[in-house]
């Protein structure tokens, strides 16, 4: 009996010996990162919103981190394909996601029983909004936001539009504005494409009558007059492009909801120092001059928050696809 005691303890003591080592194990790795390539994971096709803020953050992070961070580009199901790759790496932070509110706040709040939930993730922080614009081809007969309202009043079901897919916010802006119009969702038809790149390509050939996106992909076609934007989601007037009117001055102030936004994500689990050591690397890509420059120059706002406010404000914003899921009647198919 004595001996079958003992053995117990031993086996106990063994477990403790090696929990305690790979705890320790962990911890020194914590303490050394990084030291090797950082991923950070672009959830759809390279030219995009996605790629372009993850290539900006990328080339502006390794003055902060001291080592290089380059993205891989995994698009697929409306970002969810990527988004699921980085939910189930290894949460050491070598592998992270470049967040959308597409994939990280319609799918969530949409789908039945979606791939992952809105926080199932490690926040590190807010990188930028990205005004969010509907526009037609600039030789198109429709001018104004009006007028588009008035085309899909009086023609329903036969003007189409083109996104990333149902779920991501190409497609929810303009469901936003059948949800005003109280047209319902098939209002207009919509053509999927993989990626915003493609989605402004079709606008721009006259394969679709018009299109909303993240003004990112479309500021330099605007500004050339290749495409004319209707309206513009930002409280205020852009300044480079001054001739656009906001939602609210369109007559349609409830489309302030819809904008885009970057956020850089981790695996969940990832340890307390690793989110740190971004905090701080963040808040100082926040006055990084070309940083900065370059989120401005692909027609997004600079604006890094720190874990505890994305998360909230990640919130905010699934609640608000939630409200507008249930009001609609959209739901998305795993």
């Amino acid at each position: 009996m004595m001996r079958f005691r003992y053995s117990r303890a031993c086996i106990l003591i063994a477990a403790l010996l090696a929990f305690g080592s790979g705890a320790g194990a962990q911890s020194a790795a914590a303490a050394n990162y990084p030291n090797r390539v950082i991923t950070i994971v672009a959830p759809f096709s390279a030219g995009g919103d996605s790629d372009l803020a993850a290539r900006n953050v990328a080339q502006a992070a390794p003055a902060y981190l001291g080592q290089p961070v380059i993205v891989v580009n995994k698009p697929g199901a409306s970002g969810a394909i990527g988004s699921a790759y980085v939910k189930d790496a290894k949460p050491d932070g070598y592998t992270l996601l470049l967040a959308r509110v597409g994939s990280q706040a319609v799918i969530p709040a949409l789908t039945r029983n979606p791939p992952y939930r809105w926080n199932d993730f490690t926040f590190l922080g807010l990188l930028e909004l990205n005004p969010f614009v509907c526009a037609v081809k600039g030789d198109s007969a429709i001018r104004t936001l009006a007028d588009l309202a008035g085309a899909i009043r009086d023609h329903p079901g036969k003007l189409n539009y083109s996104t990333t897919g149902v779920g991501t916010i190409l497609e929810m802006g303009p469901q936003m504005l059948f949800d005003i119009l109280k047209l319902g969702k098939e209002a207009a038809v919509q053509i999927p494409y993989k990626g915003a790149a493609e989605a402004t390509a079709a606008l721009l050939a006259g394969q679709v009558d018009f299109g909303c996106s993240n003004l990112a992909t479309m500021l330099a076609l605007i500004r050339s007059g290749h495409l004319r934007a209707l309206v513009i989601t930002t409280p205020e007037r852009y300044k480079d492009i001054p001739g656009v009117p906001t939602a609210r001055e369109a007559g349609y102030p409830q489309l302030e909801l819809i904008t885009g936004w970057s956020a850089l994500y981790g695996p969940p689990g990832m340890d307390a120092s690793l989110v740190a050591r971004w905090r701080d690397a963040l808040q100082k890509i926040s006055h990084d001059a070309d940083w900065i420059a370059g989120t401005e120059k692909i027609g997004s706002m600079p604006h890094i928050l720190p874990p505890e406010e994305t998360a909230k404000y990640v919130r905010e914003q699934f609640e608000t696809y939630e409200r507008l899921g249930r009001t609609m009647g959209l739901e998305l198919k795993p």
